[in-house]
């Protein structure tokens, strides 16, 4: 704590003295070389941790973009195969959901239910005058719309009337709108998918990108109808009330997964019939990875901050060594080791504070320009924030004036007349 409040009071008497700048410059400009190679270490050291941190951050906005684009209190129902006999079943028995299960899941659970939608996956072409291609339908419910974050740009989602009346109404991604309708307004025109035209009635976009602006939505009981109006679906979006909060959700999961495999006979103890993912949960874990990752990338780079400013610790041993013989003229003619030490500690803090600004600026101006062209290695958008970089670079100052002082002052005890002898 004494040595802090040394060193404050020696800065502050040094900082304003004009000769004492006219000086550093002065020997700076006879050392470019060693200017050089003390400085670019504080900055290497910088910027490498602050490229580091932001890569951190961009991994943390990659799992953002990947596990956040749906609502986050949702739980997925998909069914499978049996891996176990069961009530006079055998095993390997495929499962299917019905229209049976989205109204008993209504009824039996209407204390942690928010919305419910069913889906069914299919792929179709699909033509509009001279354009046509092929792309994937999603036949689901309204409340679809709010657990995939879905945007309409212009018209409506499925709604209800569309169940009840099974309409051939359709609402298609962005993508698919551009791709078909090239400039043209698509509501209110007709599509062919399959054999069947459908109407138009909304477009939308989605926060994932290509791939999901690429989906058209129509009603699921017309899916049904198409086929044979059968009552078969492909999987089950369930969303719970969020005040249930996490613990309430598993308690949810669980108790979800026990009716749907009593209902549909299967082993209470064989995890393939039916599977559910807990998106909160699978959240909640990969936030936890993505925090994990960014610690170890924070101590790589704060490992690399340290390699800096210790080897600017070891280049000032080197030049204040350098300059003992200079030192000890000084002392001769009357210097008191406290200018000494100011001289020493001033540029130490000089070089430092004008290396480091450069090698955060590089740092900061790398990841402004790096965006999405990472996203193969999965790091999005890397950012630093104002304060963390501010931080390492008021730390990096305070210990390249530490780096300075220690050795400035073991210079300034040595007597003039020995200082002189050194060679």
């Amino acid at each position: 704590m004494l040595k802090i409040k040394t060193l404050t009071k020696l800065l502050l008497g040094i900082m304003f003295s004009r000769d004492r700048w006219q000086e550093i410059f002065e020997t700076i400009r006879k050392n470019r070389l060693r200017t050089f190679l003390s400085g670019i270490t504080v900055a290497l050291g910088i910027f490498i941790f602050i490229v580091l941190f932001g890569f951190g951050n961009g991994l943390k906005n990659s799992f953002k973009q990947f596990f956040l684009d749906d609502a986050t209190n949702t739980l997925w129902v998909n069914p499978g195969k049996t891996s176990k006999p069961y009530r006079g079943f055998k095993a390997n028995r495929r499962i299917e959901l019905e229209n049976s299960d989205l109204e008993d899941i209504k009824d039996n659970f209407k204390f942690f239910l928010e919305g419910i939608t069913p889906r069914i996956s299919r792929s179709a072409r699909v033509r509009y005058k001279g354009e046509s291609d092929n792309y994937s339908t999603r036949a689901v419910a309204p409340d679809h719309q709010y657990m995939e974050k879905t945007l309409i740009m212009k018209g409506r989602f499925i709604n209800q009337d569309d169940l009840d009346k099974k309409t051939k109404n359709i609402v298609i991604g962005r993508l698919v709108a551009k791709d078909l309708f090239k400039k043209e307004d698509p509501i209110g025109k007709y599509l062919e998918i399959g054999s069947s035209a459908f109407k138009v009635v909304g477009f939308f976009q989605d926060q994932s990108g290509d791939r999901e602006e690429r989906l058209i939505y129509m009603p699921y009981t017309t899916q049904q109808l198409i086929e044979k109006n059968n009552d078969k679906i492909n999987s089950i979006i369930v969303s719970f009330r969020p005040e249930l909060g996490y613990t309430s959700a598993l308690v949810f999961e669980k108790q979800l997964l026990l009716f749907l495999k009593k209902k549909k006979s299967i082993d209470p103890r064989d995890n393939n019939g039916i599977r559910i993912r807990n998106v909160a949960d699978q959240i909640r874990q990969n936030q936890q990875f993505a925090s994990v990752l960014q610690i170890i990338v924070a101590f790589v780079g704060i490992g690399t901050l340290i390699a800096g400013i210790i080897g600017i610790s070891n280049i000032m041993v080197f030049v204040v060594k350098e300059r003992t013989k200079e030192l000890g003229v000084r002392k001769a003619l009357g210097a008191t080791p406290k200018s000494v030490i100011g001289m020493v500690l001033q540029e130490s803090i000089f070089i430092t504070a004008l290396f480091g600004i450069t090698g955060m600026i590089g740092g900061i101006a790398l990841l402004s320009n790096i965006g999405d062209r990472l996203e193969e290695f999965f790091i999005i958008d890397p950012y630093i924030d104002n304060f963390t970089a501010l931080g390492a670079m008021v730390l990096l100052i305070l210990f390249g004036a530490i780096a300075g002082y220690i050795p400035a002052k073991r210079a300034a005890r040595i007597k003039p007349i020995v200082a002189l002898r050194d060679e």
